[in-house]
């Protein structure tokens, strides 16, 4: 293991912007994601044509934040350690602007893990509710009454989303027999 880490979401969010791609750093992310913990991890030539469904898109370039995006995602989700990590804004933006990233995060992720699982993937039944909770958050209209709650329910929120995503990988790519422990 390399003990790769995702790059800033500032330096992905301005190479995406560089790019003209057409998806939110967060919803770019959660579509890697999606590939990734359905099996269909691509290369790392190919992986930006699956997450943006155009083949004749250009690989991202070795060594930008995008392609440190990819190999750290593929890392942190075959790695037993269980350090993988969604890439939202900081936690300094305000908690609209991550609230809002979390629901794109989950809609990208909804579309990479339906195109890698197809339409009737083989899951446990406690994937399957995972899938079904992710695909709640991201369809979820989000108000900001209280920070203090609204930051809590935040982070519970996206831990919860974390682990999902970590049993659907497992699930897809490893196969029950193989689950991790993610209590």
């Amino acid at each position: 293991m390399t003990d790769l880490s995702l790059p800033p979401y500032s330096e992905v969010a301005n190479q995406v912007g560089e790019l003209s791609l057409g998806l939110d750093t967060a919803e770019l992310h959660g579509s890697l994601c999606g590939l990734i913990s359905g099996g269909k991890i691509g290369s790392r030539e190919l992986w930006l044509g699956l997450a943006l469904a155009d083949p004749d898109i250009a690989p991202a370039d070795p060594g930008s934040a995008l392609d440190q995006m990819y190999l750290a995602s593929v890392e942190a989700l075959a790695s037993p350690e269980l350090g993988f990590a969604l890439l939202l804004p900081d936690d300094d933006a305000p908690v609209g602007d991550r609230g809002e990233a979390l629901l794109a995060w989950c809609r990208g992720f909804l579309g990479g893990f339906g195109l890698a699982a197809g339409a009737a993937p083989s899951l446990s039944e406690e994937s399957r509710e995972a899938l079904a909770d992710i695909a709640r958050i991201a369809s979820s209209d989000l108000s900001y009454d209280d920070p203090e709650a609204d930051e809590e329910a935040l982070e519970e929120v996206a831990e919860f989303v974390r682990v999902a995503v970590m049993l659907l990988h497992s699930d897809c790519v490893l196969g029950p027999r193989h689950r991790r422990s993610l209590n």
